[in-house]
C-alpha cells in the first residue's frame, strides 16, 4: 500500500494552475487521477529522473515533477522498498539520490563484461594521500609532508586530480601562498559518503596513512 501524503497547504491550493514546460503544459498536480494512481505515478515519475541521471539528484530537483504536497523522502522511500528485491538500490548520497548496482553484484557484473572502472584504482601511497586530503583539507604539499616525513610527488597528486577526486582549495597562508588540496563531489560518490562529516574516526586513518608509508 502506498502513502497518500498531501498536507493540507496542498489541498487548499489544487485550484493554482499547472506548470509550463518547454512543450506545452506539464501537470505535477494530476488532480483528475485517484489519489491512489497519483502516487503511483510521481512514484514512477521520480524514479524515472534517477534512472535518467549519472550523478545524485537533489531534493529541489525532485520536487519538480511532483505535486506540491508530496513528500519526496515518502516516495523515496516507498521506491526503495519496491526495489527491495532487485539487484540494485536507490541510496542517499552526496546530497542527492542515485541508483546504484548493490555491492554482492559487482564482482558478477566485471566477471560477465569487465566493466569495472580501472581508472579509479588506486596504489597505496595515493590511498594515502587521498585520505590525508580528505581529513585534513585544505591542505597543501607542505602539509602532506608533515603528514608523510617526505614529498609527496606532483605527479601522484596530478592522477588524483585528473580522476577527479580532489581539486584546488583556496590558498595557504604560507610564504607564496601555495594552493592547497581538497576532496571532490567525486570523492564522495566513490566512497559512498553523504557529506564529509561520514568519513571514520580520525586515528583510523592516521593509522591507515602511517601503514601507507612504511609500505610504499
Amino acid at each position: 500500500m502506498t502513502r497518500t501524503a498531501m498536507t493540507s497547504d496542498a489541498k487548499r491550493n489544487n485550484s493554482k494552475p499547472k506548470e509550463a514546460g518547454r512543450e506545452g503544459v506539464f501537470d505535477r498536480e494530476l488532480e483528475d487521477l485517484p489519489q491512489e494512481l497519483r502516487w503511483r505515478e510521481w512514484m514512477g515519475r521520480i524514479e524515472a529522473v534517477l534512472f535518467a541521471s549519472a550523478t545524485p539528484v537533489g531534493r529541489e530537483d525532485l520536487a519538480r515533477v511532483v505535486g506540491q504536497g508530496a513528500s519526496v523522502e515518502m516516495l523515496i522511500e516507498d521506491t526503495q522498498a519496491e526495489l527491495s528485491g532487485r539487484p540494485y538500490e536507490l541510496v542517499e548520497v552526496a546530497g542527492g539520490w542515485m541508483f546504484r548496482t548493490k555491492t554482492q553484484f559487482v564482482e558478477a557484473i566485471k566477471a560477465a563484461a569487465d566493466l569495472g572502472d580501472q581508472s579509479l584504482a588506486f596504489t597505496e601511497m595515493e590511498m594515502g594521500v587521498l585520505c590525508a586530503i580528505a581529513y585534513h583539507q585544505p591542505i597543501d604539499r607542505a602539509g602532506l609532508k608533515d603528514v608523510f616525513g617526505k614529498e609527496v610527488s606532483r605527479d601522484l597528486l596530478a592522477r588524483l586530480r585528473f580522476k577527479d577526486l580532489i581539486a584546488s582549495g583556496p590558498r595557504a597562508p604560507r610564504p607564496g601562498a601555495p594552493h592547497t588540496f581538497v576532496t571532490t563531489e567525486k570523492f564522495l560518490l566513490t566512497f559512498d559518503l553523504q557529506t564529509l562529516r561520514d568519513l571514520p574516526e580520525l586515528d583510523l586513518a592516521v593509522v591507515n596513512a602511517d601503514e601507507t608509508t612504511r609500505t610504499a
